[in-house]
């Protein structure tokens, strides 16, 4: 794991993004279409530590975007080509657009300033979605990968970031797949050689530590 020093260097809040991916309720949310998944991401505490992740990024200037999967009722322009898009299109909860399904899942908070990303096609958050010109505008240079799932979204983000010239930094409690030994062995095996590992307490001390100190109150005359 890298030192504080070396994560501090990496989150300065004015070119730092934190990305959540898939963190919605028909995917992570408890009647998802992904029980086995839902019930990893929830029952490892790595939902509530992307929600601590994005309370305390938000709360140091971090600019915050959520992508979100979803599809047309009528699936017009979604994918079909792959075994995991034709089961998708088979399960009880769809991911469609405007429905409960694709809101971002308790306890994780969207605010108003928030970006909110949503594709109807494809496996990543990035590719083919206007993630990467909205993290070129805000001038990001690092970018923080958290949410689901380790075997199939959140490589492609992490790939498709580095291939872009961000470096990310993934905190490897704060994201989740099935079964959790793969995961654990995604994240070692390979994203450890592209992204710099932190837990989230790591992320969370190095973020703190880049926080402006609050100006001090002003003597009111006794």
């Amino acid at each position: 794991m890298p030192s504080y020093a070396a994560l501090g260097d990496l989150l300065e809040p004015a070119t730092t993004v934190l990305l959540t991916v898939e963190c919605q309720e028909g995917v992570v949310g408890e009647k998802g279409a992904l029980p086995e998944l839902a019930a990893e991401v929830r029952s490892s505490g790595a939902l509530a530590r992307i929600a601590e992740l994005v309370d305390a990024a938000r709360a140091s200037g971090i600019q915050i975007v959520h992508a979100v999967a979803e599809r047309r009722p009528d699936g017009r322009g979604a994918n079909r080509n792959a075994r995991l898009f034709r089961a998708a299109e088979r399960l009880p909860v769809r991911q469609l657009t405007g429905s409960a399904a694709v809101r971002v899942a308790a306890p994780v908070q969207v605010a108003d300033e928030d970006l909110v990303v949503r594709r109807l096609h494809g496996l990543s958050p990035i590719q083919g979605t206007d993630v990467d010109a909205l993290l070129r505008n805000l001038g990001c240079r690092t970018l923080i990968v958290t949410g689901v799932s380790a075997n199939v979204a959140v490589p492609n983000a992490v790939f498709d970031a580095v291939n872009r010239g961000y470096t990310v930094v993934l905190p490897t409690d704060a994201v989740a797949g099935v079964p959790a030994d793969y995961t654990r062995a995604m994240i070692r095996h390979t994203l450890s050689l592209v992204a710099t590992l932190a837990t989230t307490d790591e992320v969370l001390t190095a973020i703190a530590r880049r926080r402006p100190a609050a100006a001090p109150r002003p003597l009111r005359p006794g």
